[in-house]
């Protein structure tokens, strides 16, 4: 499996915070694709076979709007691949879409009905397009259609608030930032529900595991234990713990997986 990995347009910036690129033309073997906890939602299309083997119907949804997930997210694939993930700024959610953050968390929604995307008749030029560049703009045109309809302006705080946490991964005291906005911790706590969908600390800890997460991925360590001791963990058991909450699967079950691809 082919996956790249581009920054947004110029144009797109403001919203996208990084674009991934899944694609496979023919995978040998039906598989899960877990979608793991990354702190961001995201605009996703994708496509692969409807059926599996034994000829179990795959009914997948080509345009799809991701909240923030804690629980890994699994996405049945077979035959051939292909997955185009725009992963929207934390804030952005409610600013967009104009619900509250918190009632799309670990959830999906079909995008294609959505007044921009079925004004751009995005899902149909999606699938008739088979060159990456122009699905890529495709794309790029859906977030700015959705940025000039956008129910409320950006949310400076909330913008303010998740750049700190996501700069720091997790570590930079809430309490801080919250003397920093002099705001209160039910006001700070009521922000993140609605923009993000995840209470600060639990955003704080996604962001966390996120940089420790794309460490061992990478194969950028030597020992678990350091990756636990640079990623403020106590311990290597700790780890352990936040790995299994948000993968199901052991640091050394998660390199695994992802050195075997």
């Amino acid at each position: 499996m082919k996956m790249q990995s581009f920054r947004p347009h110029p144009s797109v910036a403001a919203f996208i915070s990084d674009i991934v690129v899944l694609h496979d033309g023919q995978l040998a073997n039906d598989m899960v694709l877990p979608l793991i906890a990354k702190g961001l939602p995201s605009i996703v299309f994708q496509t692969t076979d409807h059926h599996t083997a034994g000829g179990i119907p795959n009914r997948i949804n080509n345009l799809v709007l991701y909240g923030q997930n804690i629980r890994p997210f699994n996405l049945l694939i077979s035959g051939h691949l292909t997955v185009i993930a725009y992963f929207l700024h934390p804030h952005l959610l409610h600013t967009f879409f104009g619900f509250h953050a918190a009632d799309v968390k670990d959830m999906s929604i079909d995008l294609s009905g959505l007044a921009p995307a079925r004004q751009l008749s995005l899902k149909e030029q999606l699938l008739n397009e088979h060159s990456l560049e122009k699905r890529l703009a495709l794309l790029d045109a859906f977030v700015l259609k959705l940025s000039e309809r956008r129910y409320l302006d950006v949310n400076p705080a909330i913008h303010f608030a998740t750049q700190i946490i996501k700069r720091s991964n997790g570590l930079v005291p809430l309490a801080q930032i919250q003397t920093e906005m002099s705001i209160s911790e039910r006001t700070f706590q009521r922000l993140f529900e609605t923009h993000v969908g995840l209470a600060p600390k639990v955003f704080s800890k996604v962001c966390q595991f996120h940089n420790a997460f794309q460490q061992i991925r990478q194969k950028k360590f030597t020992r678990l234990s350091d990756v636990a001791y640079e990623n403020g963990y106590a311990d290597q058991s700790h780890l352990g713990r936040v790995f299994r909450e948000f993968t199901n699967l052991s640091p050394k079950e998660v390199a695994s997986v992802f050195w075997r691809q």
